[in-house]
């Protein structure tokens, strides 16, 4: 048996990739948060648009502080270490919420 020779992988490209992922996403997650604040405070206030727009920044907080751990263990020497379950669930869990309250507050 003959094994496929092929180029040698550079395991140093995989965690730049996946921490330009992680960067792109937060910008998402920004823009999301910030035209929620907007369609809150757009055309009066209402104590639903304001509390739909804290849970979307408190949400949006909680989003960039896993995504900055991320970032920063992605950026250290060496191989990085798995994901854990528990932080990809939140984050996850994070951007999803953050992205319907902002979806309610434009369609309310």
């Amino acid at each position: 048996m003959s094994e496929a020779v092929g180029p040698a992988r550079d395991p140093g490209l995989q965690p730049e990739r996946t921490r330009l992922a992680w960067r792109r996403t937060t910008l998402a997650s920004t823009v999301a948060a910030v035209l929620a604040a907007k369609a809150a405070l757009h055309g009066g206030v209402s104590v639903a648009g304001i509390v739909a727009g804290a849970l979307c920044c408190g949400l949006w907080l909680a989003f960039l502080l896993l995504a900055h751990r991320r970032i920063v263990a992605l950026s250290g020497q060496g191989v990085p270490a798995a994901l854990t379950p528990r932080h990809a669930t939140a984050a996850v869990l994070c951007a999803v919420a953050t992205a319907v309250c902002a979806a309610a507050l434009v369609v309310v």
